[in-house]
């Protein structure tokens, strides 16, 4: 392996076949070892990966239906914790929360299970963001044992197999630990996966970006929060309808801004032809 291909593998993964396939690519345009910091090999694997992933997870993701079944989901949030939350850079700390909190209240009203873990809570991570539990009353709260995945805590994984649900969304705090390891693990066992980006972080934009070609070479399917929601809610023709406008105005606090003016505007016009 020559000086390229090695550059590529480390951001790619040892010797895979991706990195080989890429370094290959940049060497047959010239590209040489000294131009390349970790920061454009960065830019140019994603680039890449972007061309190359869809067809490689093909197979994986086709298995999953194209929307997700809200009868057959659980909601896992996982690490959000007060400790944590300092270490986030990727994202701000309050879009973060309010995010997770849309999620819990989204359960809630959706009639999903939700299943909570902390990483070592009595330590500096920290305990759990409360918000979580006070609008997901229903949520289970799994302790674990010093086990960073918690997919290797096997009270976790018969909680969500209790479930008898297959479809998984997670959102956690760190993206690329806490988040990228379970659903990495859950995937290879047969689970429909789905990671919140935007209702995780990480310590960095680029651990979060390497994370998600890391989980979509998996097949695992990376989402938003507003993604979640309108494929759970899938119609404005149900008698919950408003309960469900008013998480978009959490989620997406402009768009809160517009349902406003446009009530104003509603009030002044019938006020207009009195």
């Amino acid at each position: 392996m020559g000086k390229l291909e090695g550059k590529v593998a480390v951001v790619t993964g040892g010797t895979s076949a991706l990195g080989l396939a890429m370094a290959k690519r940049l060497v047959a345009e010239g590209v040489h070892a000294k131009e390349m910091t970790m920061k454009k090999t960065l830019s140019l694997l994603l680039t890449f990966a972007a061309l190359v992933l869809p067809g490689a997870a093909q197979a994986q993701q086709s298995k999953a239906p194209t929307l997700i079944d809200p009868a057959d989901t659980v909601i896992l949030l996982l690490d959000h914790q007060a400790g944590l939350f300092q270490t986030v850079k990727d994202i701000s700390v309050a879009e973060l929360r309010a995010n997770t909190t849309v999620l819990a209240k989204l359960a809630t009203l959706a009639k999903i299970p939700v299943i909570t873990a902390a990483s070592v809570p009595d330590g500096p991570n920290g305990p759990l963001m409360p918000e979580i539990h006070q609008v997901a009353p229903h949520a289970i709260h799994v302790p674990r044992k010093g086990q960073i995945s918690v997919w290797d805590s096997p009270e976790f994984v018969k909680t969500v197999r209790n479930t008898g649900r297959k479809t998984l969304i997670i959102a956690g705090v760190w993206t690329s630990v806490c988040v990228a390891f379970p659903a990495l693990q859950a995937k290879a066992e047969g689970y429909n996966v789905y990671t919140v980006i935007d209702a995780s972080g990480d310590p960095s934009e680029m651990a979060s970006r390497t994370t998600v070609a890391r989980l979509a070479q998996a097949g695992v399917i990376p989402i938003s929060t507003n993604a979640v929601m309108s494929e759970l809610q899938r119609t404005w023709n149900r008698p919950d309808a408003a309960a469900f406008g008013a998480l978009y105005g959490a989620v997406a606090p402009n768009y809160q801004a517009v349902v406003e003016s446009f009530q104003k505007a509603q009030e002044a016009a019938g006020q207009t032809k009195k």
